[in-house]
């Protein structure tokens, strides 16, 4: 049919007084010209028709891989390669006369046709990644970083076919000779290859996944890591900022990941009272008999002074003196008061580490930290109960006789001079 319509042309051309010759090359580049019209016709077709049955029939399944290749316009991509095609296998049969102009077209196509399938191929990785993030294995182990690479390695496949066609040599040679620049490409490739090792790493030992809270102070990096990609990892701070930290770094360097306090159903307190040492005596018969009408000390103080009268009795302590024997303190109460109240707190999870202790004694007073923790553990509600565990604590400190350590302000010196 080709050779027919070739013919038909040629004598359409020489009746019209052009020479045979001349005919001949008009005839061959004109039904050249024809082809690549229909195969921009065939595209067009492909877009247009070919696509949207593609989208009524994705959108009618019950799957949703097909929606999202549709959506990452895998099908799209591919439709480029059917103008491509008509023409590569149209051009050695009309340009069969004219050598050289085939073999630039056909390479031309060649290198077109390789950018599209590594398009495509491109966006069926993507389209792959947001797949496998619909698992619930997703949470844990991150693909992003593995798509990376094997987008690297298409690329560079690529690359050197195209290379080889352009220069008409073997691809295979190309890639054996590829070993001369190992040196070159580990440079160029570092930190691909480390932010490779390195995501092994992480997904291999479990240290990180998105939505995980870490810090990392050299980085200035605190808040919910929302991406994990080949060679950096983001997150976002919660002042609403966004840290990139190379991935490697995570491996090299030391951070921390808050995801055990998540998942242990608690958040720590841990904060102290500093109270000054000055206030702190022995207990008075006045005051046990106030501490006795405090609810959350009432039984302790009975019990303890159960415990002090036997106590002195078998060793017939002397009890004029009050250094003598064992002797309730207001500091004693006052820690016994505090395990009390927090042990009675609905918000406190009693299941983990409860302490109320003594630290050491410094310049500042004496420290009666707290460190419990809170079955709160959403970040704002957490401050919320500590702010409000503490505003009690500071309250009933001088109930028990004890004063709050706290350095001189300008009222203070003002009142010395009055």
């Amino acid at each position: 049919m080709i050779e027919n319509l070739n013919t038909s042309f040629i004598h359409w051309l020489t009746g019209k007084g052009i020479e045979h010759e001349t005919a001949q090359i008009l005839a061959d580049y004109g039904l050249f010209l024809g082809v690549i019209v229909l195969s921009l016709i065939t595209f067009y077709i492909t877009r247009t028709i070919l696509i949207k049955v593609l989208q009524n029939i994705t959108k009618k399944s019950k799957t949703n891989w097909d929606d999202i290749l549709m959506e990452k316009k895998f099908f799209s991509k591919i439709s480029y390669l059917v103008p491509a095609y008509i023409v590569y296998v149209s051009t050695p049969i009309l340009l069969l006369d004219y050598p050289t102009t085939e073999s630039i077209i056909q390479t031309f196509l060649v290198i077109y046709m390789i950018f599209i399938v590594l398009m495509t191929i491109n966006a069926f990785l993507n389209a792959l990644g947001t797949i496998y993030e619909d698992f619930t294995i997703a949470k844990s182990k991150p693909i992003k970083g593995y798509i990376q690479i094997v987008k690297i390695f298409v690329y560079i496949i690529g690359t050197i076919i195209i290379i080889a066609n352009l220069f008409g040599k073997n691809p295979l040679g190309l890639i054996g000779g590829l070993g001369a620049f190992s040196a070159v490409m580990l440079l160029v490739f570092r930190d691909p290859i480390l932010g490779f090792v390195g995501g092994i790493q992480l997904s291999a030992n479990n240290m990180l996944r998105p939505g995980d809270w870490i810090s990392m102070p050299k980085y200035d990096a605190d808040g919910t890591v929302i991406d994990i990609a080949l060679t950096t990892v983001k997150v976002q701070n919660w002042d609403k900022t966004i840290s990139t930290i190379p991935t490697y770094s995570l491996i090299e360097n030391s951070f921390k990941n808050w995801r055990g306090m998540e998942e242990s159903g608690g958040r720590r307190i841990k904060r102290s009272v500093n109270i000054d040492m000055k206030s702190i005596r022995f207990c008075t018969p006045e005051m046990l008999t106030k501490f006795k009408k405090i609810e959350y000390v009432k039984k302790y103080v009975d019990d303890k002074e159960v415990e002090i009268e036997l106590y002195n009795t078998e060793r017939n302590i002397d009890n004029s003196l009050l250094v003598n024997g064992r002797r309730q303190t207001n500091l004693g109460v006052f820690r016994a008061y505090l395990r009390g109240y927090l042990q009675n707190h609905p918000m406190i999870n009693h299941e983990m580490t409860f302490l109320i202790r003594q630290l050491q004694p410094t310049d500042k007073g004496i420290p009666i930290e707290i460190y419990v923790f809170s079955k709160v553990q959403e970040w704002a509600k957490y401050e919320d109960l500590q702010s409000d565990i503490f505003d009690h604590v500071l309250a009933v400190v001088p109930e028990f006789g004890l004063n709050v350590f706290q350095n001189p302000s300008g009222a203070d010196f003002q009142k010395l001079l009055n």
